[in-house]
């Protein structure tokens, strides 16, 4: 049998909030190795498409497949990663523990805890309590779980924030070492990305 070929798609989706549409017939389709990049202002719907994405609310129309199939009736879950505007790191917990504890609830991925911390540039921050942290350690150490847990779906939602120059480029380095695995990244940004051969959608929401 073939392996279905892996796929997001957004179909005709809709999203209206306090009486207000943000988006409506929007559709897409997005294949490995590629990047489907959402641009607007604030409050043109960019979160709540990335929402509607990860599932945490439905859309007031249209459908979302994973594969082609609706997420609720899929493996969607176990594949795809969110990252918000939040670390969502333990900050009582160290280094270590915060992705000890995101490897226990995932699948091993591309690299070890160790590896991982070397890529983000966290190497000897093992036993440092993650509230000790720089914002922009923070922020690294929450992108780090994206290495140690295998998910070819990242979704990001302002991934650069409280980066600087050298942080960003090595987000971009990442993302496209992800793509270039076959990976697949949504992701809203107010950053101009680099990410050279990567295959970029763009959707503007206004």
């Amino acid at each position: 049998m073939t392996a279905k070929p892996v796929t997001l798609t957004g179909e005709r989706l809709s999203c209206i909030r306090d009486d207000r549409v943000l988006f409506e017939a929007l559709s897409f389709t997005l294949t490995e190795g590629q990047v489907l990049l959402l641009e607007g202002k604030n409050g043109s719907g960019k979160t709540s498409l990335l929402r509607i994405l990860c599932g945490f609310r439905e859309a007031d129309a249209g459908r979302v497949l994973w594969c082609g199939e609706e997420i609720d009736d899929s493996r969607y879950y176990a594949d795809m990663a969110y990252v918000g505007h939040l670390d969502g790191i333990k900050k009582e917990l160290t280094v270590l523990e915060n992705l000890a504890v995101s490897l226990a609830l995932g699948r091993p991925g591309y690299f070890s805890i160790g590896e991982a911390l070397e890529k983000v540039r966290l190497a000897g921050y093992d036993d440092v309590p993650a509230q000790s942290l720089s914002a922009g350690q923070k922020r690294r150490l929450s992108l780090a779980r994206l290495l140690i847990t295998h998910n070819p779906l990242w979704i990001l939602d302002e991934p650069f924030t409280s980066l600087d120059k050298a942080g960003i480029a090595l987000i971009e380095s990442l993302m496209r070492e992800h793509c270039a695995a076959g990976g697949m990244i949504v992701l809203t940004s107010h950053h101009d990305i680099d990410l050279h051969d990567a295959l970029v959608q763009r959707i503007h929401l206004s």
